[in-house]
């Protein structure tokens, strides 16, 4: 049975005290077990019907993950795992698609309310994220896909950790965010856009690591129900992103 498991008991004992306690009642299946078929089920992409019986009951599994995805158990637990970094020297900020299938659609309060829209390649959702300099998440948020990059950056911004500079492409060239980041006291490392009349200075040397958040992106896309979103709610498909994050950086 431990080697079907996806956590180790260091890493499961990391992650156990963010998990929800049930004093009293019915004793639940056991969590490591449920959420490495949860981990699979990401990972696979296959439907919750195909994880392997060796996690317990289907039914259980698919419970428990949305459970804990409408309560935001999977994107607190992220929060709390990623800030034990401490605040980061660097962080890069970059923005990705995932194709939505056809199932995502028809999620309660729509598509734009749950983070689906319509660009070039169809359905799609939008990540935004932050990473550090070690190519690890450290925050992210998800629009609908045809949503501008720079106003998003503000907020996700905000909300995460201070650090000593930002580096990001020419689509966050924008005068409101670069006051943002020199009011937090981070420097900005922003090429200038090429209609820019007076430049900004830019400093291409940190600007050459900037590619750790394209690697990101491209690991937490290992996960296929990542890098195809088949989650009607917008709920769920954040508690994808942040286990996803948890497993590939965090434990």
């Amino acid at each position: 049975m431990a080697s079907e498991f996806w956590l180790t008991d260091a890493q499961f004992e990391r992650l156990r005290p963010l998990l929800p306690n049930k004093p009293r009642g019915v004793a639940r299946v056991d969590d490591r077990r449920v959420i490495s078929g949860i981990v699979h089920v990401l990972i696979s992409g296959g439907r919750w019907i195909d994880a392997p019986a060796v996690y317990g009951p289907r039914k259980t599994l698919y419970n428990r993950w949305i459970r804990w995805a409408k309560a935001g158990v999977w994107k607190q637990a992220f929060e709390e795992l990623a800030a034990t970094g401490g605040p980061p020297a660097e962080l890069m900020l970059d923005s990705t698609w995932a194709k939505a299938h056809r199932s995502a659609t028809g999620g309660k309060g729509g598509g734009s309310a749950n983070g689906i829209g319509r660009s070039r390649g169809g359905p799609t959702t939008k990540l935004h994220a932050l990473v550090d300099g070690l190519g690890r998440l450290v925050a992210f948020v998800i629009t609908p896909g045809q949503r501008g990059d720079a106003p998003v950056a503000a907020d996700l911004i905000q909300a995460a950790p201070a650090s000593a500079t930002l580096a990001a492409g020419r689509a966050y060239d924008s005068d409101a965010l670069r006051r943002l980041l020199l009011a937090r006291g981070i420097r900005p490392v922003i090429p200038n856009a090429p209609y820019r009349k007076r430049l900004h200075p830019f400093d291409p040397e940190p600007y050459k690591r900037r590619n750790l958040v394209e690697r990101a992106f491209c690991r937490i896309k290992d996960f296929r129900r990542v890098a195809t979103r088949y989650d009607k709610l917008a709920c769920t498909y954040t508690a994808a992103i942040a286990l996803a994050a948890i497993i590939a950086w965090w434990l």
